[in-house]
């Protein structure tokens, strides 16, 4: 081999790892580019003018910018604002996530540390919620609730997550699981019983996926339409989802601008919470997946 062929062939793998790094970066932006364009229009078209919205779809750039969707958009109907509904929406989130992520990690502690009879039986009932989907049980909670008088109020929609839901248990049942005995055992000695244990070491350890489950809950939760068209039938009580929908009335003209400009708004708290919690979320993936 030649003084000046060494240099080139010694390169040449380098050179290929960059260029397959570059293509991989170029595709994936591209896919990610696709998944987010739904967004991108949306948001580029609440600053568009009512006509302009269906005339120049092709364009992400508005030809007449305008902020009149979002002023005619938080002004709601009826004469509530989004202001009532956006307050709704935060006191369902709030108060689902809480009590969903507070008593799953009183379940999956359980289930984990505190040995009892039929406990493999239970846990195997609790996993198999997860493959029962959500519209099988609707009708009969409306039943009880209907009985029960809690109507039109956000009771049916908090109370049901207070024993706890299935993939948030087996989220931190798996993280705990990978926390030593010995902490238990130690506590225990010094005089600590259950429910200290679970208060002044468990919390602090898991806090990872107790975020994650957080997070995840407040998702799912602020998107929610199913359970709030099912019990909420005054437009005071109306959350986002709610809302929105009333927006787009079959039987009259539908402001389109105003649906776009306020189904922008209602993505900005998930934003800011995922932007925030990123690490955390990452974190209590991560780790929860390694535990065995």
């Amino acid at each position: 081999m030649s003084a000046t062929t060494a240099p080139v062939s010694r390169y040449l793998p380098q050179r290929r790892k960059w260029m397959g790094s570059l293509l991989h970066h170029v595709i994936v932006a591209g896919l990610g580019f696709v998944m987010i364009y739904p967004l991108l229009w949306m948001f580029a078209s609440s600053f568009k003018a009512p006509s302009e919205i269906w005339t120049n779809i092709t364009s992400l750039v508005p030809q007449h910018f305008t902020l009149d969707n979002y002023a005619n958009g938080w002004k709601g109907f009826g004469g509530i604002t989004f202001t009532t509904f956006y307050i709704n929406s935060f006191i369902y989130a709030f108060f689902g996530t809480l009590a969903a992520v507070t008593t799953s990690a009183v379940v999956a502690f359980g289930f984990s540390r505190i040995p009892f009879k039929g406990r493999a039986f239970w846990f195997t009932c609790m996993l198999m919620t997860l493959m029962l989907p959500a519209q099988v049980t609707i009708i009969p909670q409306y039943i009880v609730f209907s009985k029960l008088g809690l109507l039109n109020t956000f009771w049916p929609l908090i109370l049901p997550r207070l024993g706890g839901q299935a993939f948030f248990i087996f989220l931190i049942m798996q993280f705990i699981r990978g926390i030593p005995h010995e902490l238990d055992e130690a506590a225990e000695i010094d005089g600590c019983n259950k429910l200290s244990i679970f208060t002044r070491i468990m919390l602090p350890l898991i806090s990872p996926a107790l975020i994650t489950s957080a997070i995840f809950s407040f998702y799912w939760t602020w998107e929610d339409f199913l359970s709030p068209v099912v019990y909420l039938n005054n437009p005071k009580l109306y959350t986002i989802s709610l809302a929105l929908r009333s927006f787009a009335d079959p039987s009259a003209t539908t402001d389109w601008g105003a649906v776009f400009a306020m189904s922008s708004l209602s993505l900005v708290p998930v934003f800011i919470l995922f932007i925030a919690f990123q690490r955390y979320l990452v974190e209590g993936i991560s780790t929860t997946g390694l535990k065995g």
